[in-house]
């Protein structure tokens, strides 16, 4: 018999008449970049830095415009440094305005209808996206089709209703109405679409476990990112909500948006003191987002991994 000639990858353990699985220098790009961090190039970088110049500016222009007075923002070009005139501003919001108490009531409203939203929303979102029941289909589009409903048209019968139980300038015609939203039970019954898997929910049936431990045993730790994310946007719309609040409540009860409509009376607006005013509103929503901030950050990040 002749001479079978040698394959020159025998010898290093591969198949003869077999290309090698990588090009020469190394494996593939996945490998290559793994242990290895990926930075952006400079155009990234500087676009990165431009949105967020622009993005905190309107906040910054805040502060200017608190710490000065009425005649430095008159000036063209106006300041813009900081002032000296923080404190008295601040001082001149608290005399023309019940702000303490208006952030108090902000804030029992705003806290209420998030973790109403948060909880009825997900419970919602869970039975539309696991859970088997007659109508399911017809509920859902239901519920998304009220989202094309303007909300301006509810307000007429929605004073009415809260009129005939007597809740005019109580908290609870504001809080109410808003404990749940067709976007929240869209937006959990998405994210529990894709982040539960239906084998856990049979191990749990299987198990013994009743909807309600399901729901707060497996469920509800899963959806922490999710739930976490509408809580900040809840929270933020409801902080932020004007034309409501200024219907139901008065100016002895206010919330904070309410309140700002009494600051820098006269025939001369004072826009110092308005700024100031606006400033003490926004505080609140940036502490929210720095506690929130990170769980939304990790959540996408864990989601991210996972995928």
């Amino acid at each position: 018999m002749g001479d079978v000639p040698a394959d020159p990858g025998a010898g290093r353990g591969q198949r003869p008449g077999r290309a090698p699985p990588f090009p020469e220098g190394g494996g593939p790009v996945s490998a290559r970049r793994a242990g290895r961090t990926l930075h952006g190039g400079r155009v990234a970088y500087a676009i990165l830095v431009l949105a967020v110049l622009v993005s905190a500016f309107p906040f910054y222009w805040t502060i200017v415009a608190a710490s000065r007075s009425n005649a430095d923002l008159a000036k063209v070009p106006p300041s813009l440094l900081p002032g000296p005139n923080l404190i008295r501003n601040v001082e001149a919001v608290m005399e023309e305005a019940d702000i303490g108490k208006a952030l108090l009531n902000s804030l029992i409203v705003s806290g209420s209808i998030t973790v109403g939203t948060v909880l009825c929303c997900t419970l919602a979102g869970f039975a539309f996206a696991k859970l088997r029941f007659r109508g399911r289909g017809a509920l859902l589009a239901i519920t998304v089709g009220t989202m094309m409903i303007p909300p301006q048209l509810g307000v007429i019968p929605l004073f009415m209703l809260i009129a005939e139980l007597g809740w005019v300038n109580q908290l609870q015609s504001v809080i109410l109405p808003g404990l749940v939203s067709a976007f929240g039970v869209f937006f959990m019954r998405q994210f529990l679409v894709q982040a539960l898997p239906d084998e856990l929910i049979e191990a749990a049936r299987v198990d013994g476990a009743s909807s309600a431990r399901i729901f707060w045993s497996i469920v509800v730790p899963i959806a922490r990112p999710g739930m976490a994310v509408l809580g900040l946007l809840t929270f933020m719309a409801a902080w932020n909500d004007f034309f409501w609040p200024i219907v139901a409540l008065s100016s002895q009860n206010p919330t904070v948006q309410v309140a700002l409509r009494q600051l820098g009376g006269g025939y001369v607006h004072d826009q110092s003191v308005i700024m100031a005013g606006t400033l003490l509103g926004t505080l609140p929503v940036l502490l929210v987002f720095g506690l929130l901030g990170r769980q939304i950050v990790g959540g996408i990040m864990q989601g991210a991994v996972k995928g």
